[in-house]
């Protein structure tokens, strides 16, 4: 690589450090995600505790309000604090935004109204009023059982336990049978889906760390693993927040498995369930919307295009009716699932093209939530657009793309998606003609690869013959690319190397320089072919039975 080059990407890389070590404000943060009404309501309630009209903490509100990003200068400028009191003033609004919100939004949050509640019951046991307070402990208990509240309800219980213990009530002579029955219940209830949702985490924090599994020792690791975790229980006492969350643990052992068919099944179990109780879909919200995504997923691997196309428009049809999007978080993570998945949906019937559509959209979206979206989801959308601008023959908008992940120094995004992004980027390189970047892009992307014990068979023979591509006769070139299809189409039924195919669809790469047309098309002919052939018989032969309905 000439030195002015390697020059120009170590500088680039110097200042991608620096500005992922620039933090947010969270001050200002907060403020910027506040609605128009909300912050309606806080003006409203800072005039009410305020001693003065012109209180600092309510003109540091304005000031931050209408400044776009934090300017120190400005912000003292148009608020009038004191740069010697900016730090504490900043400190006293936070904490009133946050009681502001607290008192506005406990209508949208079954667990903040429910701990309102055990909060009066606090406060009426203090005055003494001990009958009083286990009524509303009463009527919130029962709220919490039904809205699988489980761990409030346990701390609803511990309370009149603690009433019941200091106070004879006289409210039943068989009262502290049934208050023990109820904690050994809910605490039993909470234990187990706790574990299930424990195992689930680790079960993707360990995806996140290695991906798929690579070879023979991955799959005993990772069965030895799940074997060992796996909590102990019983099908017939079973609760709601327990099946969900075994479903979930079964669906990342799966997926890490590449057994798509299980993960299918799994994820479908989670979303029956939402339907069976609908009120979770509000109160288990994160949850509700991931099932959707995780069965997506499942149906873009098994190539499910009709049913994937169903469950895609639901997606949809959730966002637009904003029925259980209760919150920011609730809506992020929709829309999140439904652009991730509307590509995915473009991957599989060949229509790049239509798929470039929602990409303005979905940077704007990044851009507006780059604070509240994790690192590695904004890769892989970075990942994704990139190979739908690869797909189109764009392959210089493709690279601009890729070299955001290959550039990222956060080890905790997978390593294998950072694998994936350094081939697709040198096959990007290769079709765009830059000759002077493809050796150290080789060199720079085969020391990746040992580095992170991910080199297979299937990076290999493309290094190799990337490499080689230069020392081929022009009219021996489509005999090259004729010869490796038939090499990856043999690793593409491979139980251990089938894992790069599920990132790139290499064959279909090769398939178009063969016959000189856009990868694009190649794809779309392909789908094609599988569309006039029965689906969902093909389906059923590979083990899914029916159609099921959400």
């Amino acid at each position: 690589m000439p030195k002015v080059r390697r020059t120009i990407y170590s500088e680039k890389c110097k200042a991608v450090a620096l500005t992922s070590k620039i933090k947010p404000d969270p001050v200002l943060e907060l403020i910027k995600s506040m609605t128009k009404a909300e912050k309606r309501s806080f003006r409203l309630y800072a005039t009410r505790i305020s001693d003065s009209k012109n209180a600092k903490f309510i003109a540091l509100f304005d000031a931050m309000d209408e400044v776009a990003a934090f300017d120190e200068a400005k912000i003292l400028k148009k608020s009038g604090v004191p740069k010697s009191q900016l730090a504490n003033v900043k400190v006293y609004l936070y904490h009133q935004l946050l009681t502001s919100l607290r008192q506005s939004g406990v209508d949208g949050y079954d667990d903040i109204s429910l701990h309102e509640q055990l909060d009066f019951a606090r406060i009426l046991y203090a005055k003494g009023m001990y009958r009083q307070s286990l009524k509303i402990l009463d009527r919130a208990k029962h709220q919490a059982i039904g809205r699988q509240q489980f761990t409030i309800a346990l701390e609803i219980v511990e309370f009149e336990k603690l009433i019941e213990s200091q106070f004879i009530t006289r409210s039943s002579t068989t009262r502290a049978d049934d208050l023990t029955t109820e904690v050994q219940n809910l605490s039993h209830t909470i234990q187990k889906a706790s574990e299930f949702s424990n195992l689930a985490i680790q079960l993707y924090a360990l995806y996140l760390k290695r991906g798929h599994v690579r070879n023979r020792n991955d799959i005993m690791f990772v069965e030895d693993y799940f074997a060992k975790h796996r909590p102990k229980f019983d099908a017939r006492q079973q609760g709601v927040y327990e099946q969900l969350y075994m479903n979930l643990s079964n669906y990342w052992y799966s997926y890490i498995l590449q057994d798509f068919l299980a993960c299918y099944r799994h994820t479908q179990r989670n979303v029956d369930m939402f339907a069976e109780y609908p009120m979770l879909k509000q109160s288990m919200s994160s949850l509700y919307f991931k099932s959707f995504n995780y069965l997506l997923e499942s149906l873009f691997y098994l190539r499910h295009y009709s049913r994937f196309k169903e469950v895609l428009e639901a997606v949809h049809v959730e966002i637009v009716k904003r029925e259980n999007i209760v919150n920011q978080n609730a809506e992020i993570l929709a829309r999140s699932f439904y652009y991730a998945n509307r590509m995915n949906l473009h991957f599989m019937d060949g229509n790049f093209s239509d798929g470039l559509e929602i990409v303005p959209d979905l940077l704007e979206f990044i851009k507006e939530n780059e604070n509240k979206i994790d690192q590695h989801h904004i890769l892989v959308f970075y990942y994704k657009v990139a190979c739908l601008y690869f797909g189109c023959g764009n392959f210089k908008r493709s690279i601009s793309l890729l070299n955001k992940i290959i550039d990222t120094r956060d080890e905790d995004v997978r390593s294998d998606l950072q694998c994936f992004a350094r081939i697709l980027c040198l096959i990007a390189t290769y079709e765009s003609g830059d000759d002077l970047m493809i050796e150290y892009q080789i060199k720079s992307t085969h020391r990746f690869l040992v580095k992170m014990n991910d080199l297979n068979i299937v990076q290999r023979e493309m290094l190799a013959f990337l490499g080689k591509l230069d020392t081929f006769y022009r009219n021996d070139i489509n005999e090259q690319f004729r010869a490796l299809h038939e090499k990856l189409l043999l690793y593409e039924s491979m139980p251990y190397e089938k894992r790069p195919f599920l990132y790139l669809d290499l064959t279909s790469w090769l398939e178009s320089k063969m016959k000189n047309v856009s990868v694009q098309e190649i794809i779309r002919q392909k789908f094609i072919r599988r569309s006039s052939t029965q689906e969902s018989l093909n389906m059923t032969n590979g083990g899914m039975a029916g159609n099921p309905r959400i």
